[in-house]
Order: C-alpha cells, then sequence, then structure tokens
C-alpha cells in the first residue's frame, strides 16, 4: 500500500472503506453541508484555492473533526497576520510536522508560547539577521559562479539543461555550505544518500496523514504504512544531523575561516545567559528549518521565474538587456549589482504573485476565541492563508493572470511582508525568518541565468508547450522538469 500525497488519490480500496467524509462550508450566513469522497480529501487542503473562488474571502469549513478558516484576500489576510496576529499566529500540532521538528523544537512548526519567543529572538540575533546574511554572501556567489561553469559546459556539448535538477543543486549546496560547513556535491555513495534523504523529508511534509483530521483514523495511517515510513524518515535524518554535529565537535576537524550555523550554535549552547538550555534536539530542530525550507521555496522560485520568461519574451528580452547594460563585459553579476537591478527585482515579485512557492502558507492555529469581520472563530481552529488567490484578486491585481512586471514600476509593494497583497513568506510573528536569505540567492542566481546565457526551448518543443502543472506538497514545485538550451550571450 503506498503513502497519500497531498494531492494524489486515495487507492479504490481505501475509497470503499471510507465512504464519504462530511464536510461543512460556512461563508457569511451561506451554510452548505456536502459529502466529499474520501478519495478527494487528499486533495483538498491544496485545491482549497478553487472552493474560495465560487465561496469568497473568508471560508469555515471542517476538515473531518477540524474546524478550518481560509483567508483569501489581501484584507482579510492583513486581519489575520497584522491586525490579530496575536489570536492567529499559533501552529496546529500535525503528526509529521511535529515528528519531524522535534516535537516543534524548531522555529517554523512549534506553537506560539514562551518558548517561541526566546527562540525567535535567540535566532534573530545569532542566526538570520541581515550580518548573516551578508557573511554568507561569497558562497552565494562561488556556487553561483560554480553553476555558470556548469551550465557552460553544456553550451559546449550542446546539450539542453535541466534547470530544475540544477537549481535543486544549487540551493541545497549553499544551505549545506552555509548550515553544515561541507557540500555533497560530488559524485558517490554520500551524494546520492544525501538527495535521497532531502527528497524523502520533502515528501513527508506534504503527507496527508489522516489522524491529524479523524484522531480515531491512526490506524489507517499504520496500516497504509504511513507511520513507519514517517519513522524510518525521522531516525535517517536524526543520524545524518548527528553525524553533523560530531563532525564540528570532533577536535581534530580543520578550522574553517567561515562559522557555519552548526558553529553558531554550538557556541549558543556553550554560553549561560539564555532562558533556553539548548539541548541536541533543539539543534537539530533548527538545522531542519535551515535546511529543508532553505533548499525547497528557492529553487522552486528560480525556475518559476523562468518558465514565464520563457513564455513572456517580451520581458525576457528587457530583464536581459537591464542586467546586461549594467554588468557589461565584467563577466559576473554580484550581489552589488543585483542591488541596482529593480527590473529584475519586478520579475522576481511577479513570479511570486503568480506562482508562490507555498500557495497555502504554512498552516496557523488560533490561540483563543476572536470575532474576526463580525465572526466568531473559535480557539484551536485551523487557518491556511491562501496566497496563491490572493495573488490572483482581481479586485487587487489589474488583469492578474497576465505576467506583467511593469505593475510593480513606482509601487512600494514588496515580499517582505509589509504589503498583504504580497506575502510569500509570511508575515508578522511567523513570517520566514530565512526570507532574506532565500531572496538573496533567487535573486543572484536569476540575474546571472540571464546574464551569461540567451535561453532557447529544446528542439521540437515550442514555448507554448511548457507548463504550469505542479507536484503535491507543501511547496509547489514545478512537475515537469525544465529543460533549456543556453547559448553564450555576445557582448
Amino acid at each position: 500500500m503506498t503513502s497519500i500525497p497531498l494531492m494524489e488519490i486515495v487507492e479504490e480500496n481505501m475509497m470503499e472503506m471510507m465512504g464519504m467524509v462530511g464536510m461543512r462550508y460556512e461563508v457569511g450566513i451561506l451554510v452548505q453541508e456536502v459529502g466529499i469522497p474520501a478519495q478527494e480529501v487528499g486533495m483538498f487542503v491544496p485545491d482549497v484555492r478553487k472552493l474560495v473562488q465560487e465561496f469568497g474571502p473568508l471560508t469555515s469549513l471542517r476538515l473531518g473533526f477540524v474546524q478550518t478558516l481560509v483567508v483569501s484576500t489581501a484584507k482579510m489576510a492583513k486581519e489575520v497576520m497584522k491586525t490579530h496576529d496575536l489570536q492567529f499566529c499559533s501552529r496546529p500540532a500535525l503528526l509529521g510536522q511535529q515528528t519531524l521538528s522535534y516535537n516543534g523544537l524548531d522555529l517554523v512548526f512549534t506553537p506560539y508560547n514562551d518558548y517561541y519567543k526566546e527562540m525567535r529572538k535567540l535566532c534573530a540575533v545569532h542566526l538570520f539577521n541581515s550580518n548573516r546574511v551578508h557573511q554568507y554572501r561569497p558562497i552565494r556567489e562561488e556556487e553561483v559562479s560554480l553553476m555558470i561553469e556548469k551550465i557552460s559546459k553544456s553550451v559546449v556539448a550542446c546539450k539542453p539543461v535541466n534547470l530544475s535538477e540544477l537549481m535543486m543543486s544549487l540551493t541545497s549546496t549553499i544551505i549545506c555550505r552555509v548550515g553544515f560547513g561541507k557540500s555533497y556535491e560530488d559524485e558517490g555513495v554520500e551524494r546520492s544518500r544525501f538527495h535521497a534523504l532531502l527528497n524523502e523529508t520533502q515528501a513527508m511534509f506534504g503527507i496527508f496523514f489522516f489522524s491529524d483530521y479523524f484522531p480515531f483514523m491512526r490506524w489507517f495511517d499504520k496500516f497504509i504504512g504511513l507511520i513507519s515510513r514517517l519513522e524510518k524518515n525521522f531516525k535517517e535524518f536524526d543520524s545524518f544531523y548527528q553525524n553533523l554535529i560530531d563532525e564540528h565537535l570532533d577536535p581534530k576537524r580543520p578550522k574553517s575561516d567561515q562559522e557555519d550555523i552548526i558553529d553558531v550554535l554550538l557556541e549558543m549552547k556553550k554560553q549561560s545567559g539564555f532562558k533556553i538550555d539548548l539541548t541536541w534536539d533543539h539543534i537539530k530542530a533548527i538545522l531542519m528549518n535551515v535546511f529543508v525550507a532553505g533548499t525547497d521555496t528557492g529553487a522552486a522560485s528560480v525556475i518559476w521565474s523562468m518558465t514565464y520568461l520563457m513564455k513572456n519574451p517580451r520581458v525576457m528580452k528587457k530583464v536581459q538587456e537591464e542586467v546586461r547594460n549594467l554588468v557589461g563585459a565584467k563577466g559576473f553579476v554580484d550581489e552589488d549589482d543585483v542591488e541596482r537591478l529593480s527590473y529584475l527585482k519586478d520579475v522576481v515579485k511577479e513570479t511570486m504573485r503568480l506562482q508562490p512557492t507555498v500557495p497555502l502558507l504554512v498552516p496557523r492555529e488560533t490561540t483563543e476565541k476572536c470575532i474576526l469581520e463580525g465572526y466568531e472563530i473559535p480557539a484551536k481552529t485551523l487557518v491556511f492563508v491562501n496566497t496563491w488567490a490572493i495573488g490572483r484578486d482581481p479586485e487587487v491585481w489589474e488583469n492578474p493572470e497576465e505576467f506583467y512586471p511593469e505593475r510593480f514600476d513606482g509601487s512600494s509593494i514588496d515580499i517582505k511582508g509589509q504589503h498583504f497583497e504580497l506575502t510569500p513568506f509570511g508575515a508578522g510573528r511567523r513570517i520566514c525568518p530565512g526570507m532574506h536569505m532565500g531572496i538573496a540567492t533567487v535573486e543572484l542566481a536569476l540575474a546571472n541565468l540571464l546574464y551569461k546565457f540567451d535561453w532557447e526551448m529544446p528542439v521540437g518543443i515550442k514555448k507554448e508547450d511548457l507548463d504550469f502543472d505542479v507536484l503535491p506538497g507543501i511547496t509547489m514545485h514545478k512537475k515537469n522538469v525544465l529543460r533549456l538550451i543556453a547559448k553564450n550571450m555576445d557582448m
């Protein structure tokens, strides 16, 4: 029996066993009772954006036994992530997320409490501040330069470039060097093991566990192998983290000029004066956040950007002209250059508007009963902020389905959590702590891809054939890999 990712069909014998699952939808005074076939429950969470197109901006529903709220307009997102942020800023105890985060010892999945506030403060001061982002700039620039060299070899060989694979390799290598002080990009057993572990962990975060919504169904999660799969993945990653920590504790380990995140965490563990006594599990939980989130979203953002640019040659030409006119014959776009590329930044914003890598932000949970737009929201309500729908709201965006980066010309709207029309990294107390690192990587990689090469579709494929199908999971990856022909740019 296979596991059940969020957007895949449940096997037929399970459908017969489960039958119909009652779902209640409530929008304003409109209440509907519907039956959702069990085979569609696994598809329901990511596809809830389709539901709100029919029912409205604030949708109350029940997933199994869990009261759920879906927020789908910028106005409502502001209410949830700013006006009532304190009441909406906790996290639900979902099985997969809690297991892989060491029962919520991380930053992303821990509930809102004194522990979270102290851990957030520690990480903001010691791990994710602007100085750290700047400190790791040489790593980003070096790895992007190496990626460009790899693509140049494909140009010589006249081979299509698998950009999807290349970008996952880039972001995972950057994260590993920043987080662990090592790279797994050399061919061999360790590289294969590392990437298999990463892929499985990312998959586990997108798995639909029936017991999260039907508490009596844990036996079913066990029966179809989800629990054993989750436990196996956790044990493998725990061993992986422990080996990394042991390497850093080895007195014979060569000293590096570049302090990585494990170095910082180990130093924090030695210090006194913190309200939290850091254990090995705390450190491993933080490493999980750095490793999984940092690798997944950055790669997806660059791939979606390149997909839209290939579909829109006018925009491609304009952004390439901007990059090339600024950088000239220097040979590489560095991060100082990126700060002056306003149209490139607009392209990234427009991509994240249309194709946010997390279409439903990591679910929140209400800490207490509260009133939202005149409606009473119970405590412990599961809350999804639907960034996909917000980014396509015709009340906010003119011609919302059109890829048109010029819409941001002269606009103050950015992607850093202050403008609720565009919140790919969230906002408020739960904004993504690695946002600045992620943006820096995406912009630098994209700028160099556009500067160094001209891009064409492979022989026999037209730009009209490019699709926007997505893989199931928390992060919205392009389902079909993006393969393009790179040609050296003539200066």
